[in-house]
């Protein structure tokens, strides 16, 4: 049986000498790894103190490194630990979604405009009418 560990164990291990990642509920302990690694010791110390999942995933690994990577597994991650993050929101999608709210105020603006234009005029027309006959 796998052992339950914590995130904040995991996080602990963030050292070349020393360095555990997450990767898909999985915690691997590749201190002896770092220095064979394809990609360079900085991609995997890059990826410590987080969830590596997407980041494993981006690569597109091949069977043969994720059968490598069997044997580094050191156990689970105990999940209710794992810090929730926000999802990241590429900046174009940030810009949209922030031209969508001033669309919204705007049109928010004219709900209380047009009727206070109205009002205006209908004042002025009176104003202007109530002058007129008592010229």
């Amino acid at each position: 049986m796998a052992s339950l560990i914590s995130f904040h164990d995991v996080a602990k291990h963030k050292c070349k000498n020393d360095c555990w990642i997450l990767i898909h509920g999985k915690v691997y302990d590749i201190s002896s790894f770092i220095d064979e690694h394809p990609g360079g010791d900085n991609v995997l110390l890059a990826v410590t103190g987080k969830d590596a999942s997407t980041d494993f995933d981006d690569v597109n690994h091949s069977n043969e490194a994720k059968e490598t990577m069997k044997k580094y597994c050191i156990g689970d991650v105990d999940q209710s630990t794992v810090p929730v993050t926000a999802k990241y929101i590429p900046p174009w999608e940030k810009e949209s979604s922030a031209e969508t709210t001033k669309e919204e105020t705007g049109n928010k603006m004219l709900v209380y405009l047009i009727p206070l234009l109205i009002l205006g005029v209908a004042f002025v027309l009176r104003f202007y009418n109530n002058n007129k006959q008592t010229s």
